[in-house]
């Protein structure tokens, strides 16, 4: 057995530092800064001009839902009180075919498109974390199938939804 002098003693001094390090590394509130106690998000608006302004209110309670379930901020209704603000519009919303069946020339598949132009600001500060940021979200869905159609809604804001928090908690 080839046996190297000194190593030995290194293995152990080695898995500790990668211990440590593990240890270093979390998601809760990343890099915003702690006096970042409360955030207000006020309705999202519509801008799109597809007449989608039911979605304004759905992105508005997915947001906050992830900001109370997924971190340790505090909704504020009033904004003047409020650490942080969220501002978000949909942008765009789109449903087009996005799959052609090749004997009939039709749309087989269409695809929802969502994107939303979002900023958040450090209310403290009165500085930006982020500003007319863009997130997308999309879903393709069988043409004809209104179950589909919806649930490819929600799956687009959903998407946009999560991407937004993650951005907000870790200020990327």
């Amino acid at each position: 057995m080839l046996r190297v002098k000194g190593y030995g003693a290194c293995l152990p001094l080695f898995l500790c530092f990668v211990l440590f390090l593990q240890g270093c590394y979390s998601f809760s509130g990343a890099s915003l800064p702690p006096y970042i106690k409360t955030v207000a998000v006020p309705p999202f608006k519509e801008e799109s001009g597809a007449g989608v302004a039911q979605l304004g209110p759905e992105f508005t309670e997915k947001l906050i839902d992830a900001i109370e379930s997924q971190s340790s901020l505090n909704i504020e209704s009033d904004i003047s009180r409020a650490d942080a603000l969220v501002e978000a519009a949909i942008v765009s919303f789109s449903d087009e075919p996005s799959q052609i069946g090749s004997e009939t020339e039709r749309a087989i598949t269409n695809r929802i498109t969502i994107v939303v132009r979002a900023s958040f600001t450090d209310r403290v500060q009165n500085k930006a974390f982020f500003t007319r940021t863009f997130f997308n979200g999309f879903e393709d869905y069988n043409v004809g199938d209104f179950v589909g159609q919806e649930e490819a809604i929600d799956t687009a804001v959903d998407e946009i939804v999560d991407e937004l928090f993650n951005r907000m908690i870790s200020n990327w």
